[in-house]
């Protein structure tokens, strides 16, 4: 028996509309749809009557459990005053929807329990999409109304000191979870406040599950591992949504827990689990256009603190020639991720950056400075069928006639697609010696040329 069957008065045939309705058990699409009115009914009161005693803002300060008792004692009396009669569990439930309202982030709560989730898209408030394992599927997700999402919104941005309205209506954040935040509103949204959410929290460092679906093979760990561990300075390139700060997560686990690591950031997402980690995070002006900490700023103020390691979670301006440098000159082993369609493009856009920061260098010498600089590009993609390879493993040689060497060590060959449209192929060795290889091994990794000249299945 559903909720819309358990009300005092009997059912009817009018068609709601208005709130009030909803006690007579009035249905116009059936139960289902009914049911979910009544409860966003009763949220709506229970919150109504709330902010009428509480500001809104002490309410979260309030802590779970005297906010768990002020919800649970209004419910009891709006259920009074109405004459409902309610289960326990559809009590216990309309009291943890009116929690997610009030101080979590509302209907996309189970959403954000799903760890097979990656993106959560918010177009307006009637419509959200979700990304799982690569392909966007729409949800059955829905918003009361546009003053809903901004609430949703209001409260993300202000748990990280950030604010946004008419006159700053774009802002990043994140979750306590790791997880990357966007939201734009109007006048720039012209359809409703836009809301994405990139995921991180379920994914975590474990490269096992990456080998298990597909998107590295263990020959190509073992690579990555000594290449870490030899102090091989590593950029990882790639598309939009292809898995690079995951990547990035992934191996900077292969970090031995003795050195001290400093990250810098846009918005704070790496997920580094050794115990001596220095996060740093980039500060946009605030409403008077002053304040600003640019990803330079930090850079240069990280050389000044001593670090063994140095991690950029995302090249994307002026700090790339910074980042350069201190990788030419003894703070070796560090990465970084760069949005780049293929190996060869990440060389252009970092060449492009450098020119950006304002630095007049002829040609040959940006390039001198990136071969003296980078030693591996690991290239990740997202193909049609939704998944995420990684499609290259690449170094830089050296440099000649103004071109920069690279070769490639490993990659992963299309051969197709199957009739259910997954994309076909394999992981194979170029046959390729790494020219890092006795770097590698006087390290304690012990290499052989057998991993470049066999094929990898």
């Amino acid at each position: 028996m559903g909720l819309i069957d358990r009300i005092r008065e009997p059912k009817t045939e009018r068609t709601r509309t208005e709130p009030s309705l909803l006690r007579q058990g009035a249905v116009n699409s059936g139960p289902i749809s009914a049911e979910r009115e009544l409860f966003d009914y009763l949220k709506e009161q229970v919150q109504e009557r709330l902010f009428k005693q509480t500001d809104p803002a002490r309410l979260e300060e309030s802590g779970p459990s005297h906010l768990l008792q002020q919800i649970s004692e209004a419910i009891n009396e709006i259920i009074a005053q109405e004459k409902l009669l309610l289960t326990e569990p559809d009590r216990e439930r309309l009291i943890q929807l009116t929690i997610n309202d009030m101080v979590g982030l509302g209907p996309l709560e189970p959403l954000l329990q799903d760890n097979t989730i990656s993106d959560i898209l918010v177009n307006g408030y009637a419509e959200t999409y979700i990304e799982r394992r690569g392909k966007l599927v729409r949800t059955n997700v829905r918003f009361h109304d546009d003053q809903h999402v901004l609430r949703v919104i209001n409260r993300i941005v202000a748990r990280v000191g950030r604010r946004i309205d008419e006159s700053s209506p774009m802002v990043d954040a994140r979750l306590p979870d790791g997880s990357r935040v966007n939201a734009v509103i109007g006048p720039l949204a012209i359809d409703g406040p836009s809301l994405s959410i990139r995921r991180f929290g379920g994914f975590g460092n474990d490269i096992a599950r990456l080998v298990q679906g597909g998107t590295i093979t263990t020959e190509m760990v073992a690579f990555m591992r000594a290449a870490v561990g030899s102090r091989l300075n590593i950029i990882i390139s790639g598309g939009t949504g292809s898995g690079k700060t995951t990547m990035l997560n992934c191996f900077s686990s292969f970090i031995p827990e003795g050195e001290r690591i400093v990250t810098i950031e846009d918005a704070a997402e790496l997920r580094l689990q050794q115990p001596h980690i220095v996060r740093l995070e980039s500060r946009p002006p605030n409403i008077e256009g002053r304040g600003e900490v640019t990803q330079r700023d930090l850079f240069k103020n990280t050389l000044r603190m001593r670090p063994d390691r140095i991690i950029v979670g995302e090249v994307r301006g002026a700090e790339v020639l910074d980042m350069l440098q201190a990788m030419s000159t003894g703070h070796d082993g560090s990465m970084a991720t760069i949005h780049a369609n293929t190996p060869r493009d990440c060389l252009g856009r970092l060449e492009m950056m450098m020119l950006l920061s304002g630095i007049s260098l002829p040609e040959q010498a940006m390039r001198q400075y990136i071969v003296s600089a980078l030693n591996l590009v690991v290239h990740v993609s997202r193909l049609s069928d939704g998944s995420r390879k990684v499609v290259k493993i690449s170094e830089i040689t050296g440099i000649e006639s103004e071109v920069v060497l690279m070769q490639d060590l490993f990659e992963f060959v299309r051969t197709g697609v199957s009739p259910t449209g997954k994309v076909l192929g394999e992981f194979r060795a170029t046959g390729i010696r790494s020219k890092y290889t006795d770097k590698m091994m006087a390290a304690g990794y012990p290499l052989t040329t057998i991993q470049f000249e066999k094929a990898t299945n």
